[in-house]
């Protein structure tokens, strides 16, 4: 039996589609993505704050939460993390803000939902890894730990009463998990 060759749709269709905000385009196939539960946006904004406040502070760039990042081309990869940080520095005056970011977060964070699966968990980090991110975070509510994910290959644990701080990508910023939970 033959098979017809599914097409796939370049990023900028994907940001033409309609309820597209609930939605990543991962190598060319839009996908559905469950909307967050009241725990995961309480979480999300908690990391926002801390990290909008410490941005703004010090100029250090933009913070904000599921935007979409292209990752790749042919074929295209557009991710929203839960929660992103890109520095000053690397902001592309020519990007339009109601658009797609063209670059890669310096920092990509996703609050884990019991609905991911690992495989979707390892394949959000490996696309943010392999565009350039220089750091994922993935936060896991029903153990209040966060996995710091780099492109070394390491990926460090940190449980309630650790502090997280990275100066190379986050210079001045550090936080202690806990925080991340209240």
């Amino acid at each position: 039996m033959a098979t017809v060759a599914k097409r796939l749709i370049t990023a900028e269709e994907f940001a033409l589609m309609p309820g597209s905000e609930h939605m990543e385009l991962i190598r060319g196939e839009a996908r559905v993505t469950m909307p967050p539960s009241r725990e995961h946006g309480r979480i999300a904004l908690a990391i926002g704050t801390l990290l909008r406040l410490w941005a703004n502070q010090g100029s250090h760039g933009e913070v904000g939460v599921e935007s979409g990042f292209i990752l790749a081309h042919d074929p295209d990869v557009v991710r929203g993390p839960d929660v992103y940080f890109v520095k000053a520095e690397r902001i592309p005056s020519a990007d339009t803000p109601n658009a797609f970011w063209t670059i890669a977060p310096d920092l990509a964070i996703e609050v884990i939902s019991p609905s991911e699966t690992v495989e979707d968990v390892r394949g959000k980090i490996r696309d943010f890894l392999a565009a350039g991110t220089p750091m994922v975070w993935t936060v896991h509510p029903g153990t209040h730990e966060v996995l710091v994910y780099t492109p070394d290959g390491l990926a460090r644990t940190y449980g309630t009463e650790d502090v997280i701080e990275y100066p190379d990508v986050l210079p001045g910023f550090w936080c202690k998990v806990s925080e991340l939970f209240v």
